[in-house]
């Protein structure tokens, strides 16, 4: 087991399957009764198209607001679906402590953003989970998943889904 777990940054793309990742962040969260940041990154669309995208929302003040609060509706859908998962998979001793979990909506690059976040907070593990994409050619592990592992100073725990 990993010395001194005190905070575990978890990242997913909330697709279905994410669940072992999840799973495995809760146990060593209640093994080192620590703290879990629920991480989710809205990829950028590039940046050719985020430079347009922002220098119109610094114009327009409601294409602002409309951004943000898009933003707010995926950080509080995670949060629900966080809790129901927790409320129908955990056992009572599972249960996270409301101080023992949050989350984050962060836009840009998937793997630079997990990064950025768990140099923010500190981190003492990345979970992630990762698919098999056979057809693209990544049989052993995602992209972003090898990205995270290359470029982190950290221990990551990569769940294969």
């Amino acid at each position: 087991m990993l010395p001194g777990v005190k905070r575990i940054l978890y990242a997913s793309d909330l697709r279905e399957g994410s669940r072992p990742a999840f799973r495995a962040a809760v146990s060593l969260c209640g093994h080192y009764q620590s703290h879990i940041t629920y991480l989710h990154v809205i990829e950028s669309p590039g940046t050719q198209a985020e430079k347009i995208v922002h220098e119109m929302m610094a114009r327009d003040a409601s294409l602002k607001a409309m951004h943000d609060s898009c933003v707010k509706e995926v950080h509080d859908g995670i949060y629900q679906r966080v809790q129901a998962f927790c409320d129908a998979e955990l056992d009572e001793d599972e249960q996270l402590q409301p101080d023992q979990l949050d989350a984050r909506v962060v836009e840009g690059e998937t793997w630079r953003e997990i990064l950025r976040v768990a140099d923010e907070i500190r981190a003492s593990v990345i979970v992630m989970g990762t698919r098999h994409d056979h057809r693209l050619g990544k049989v052993l592990i995602g992209s972003t998943a090898v990205k995270v592992m290359e470029h982190s100073k950290r221990p990551v725990l990569v769940v294969p889904l």
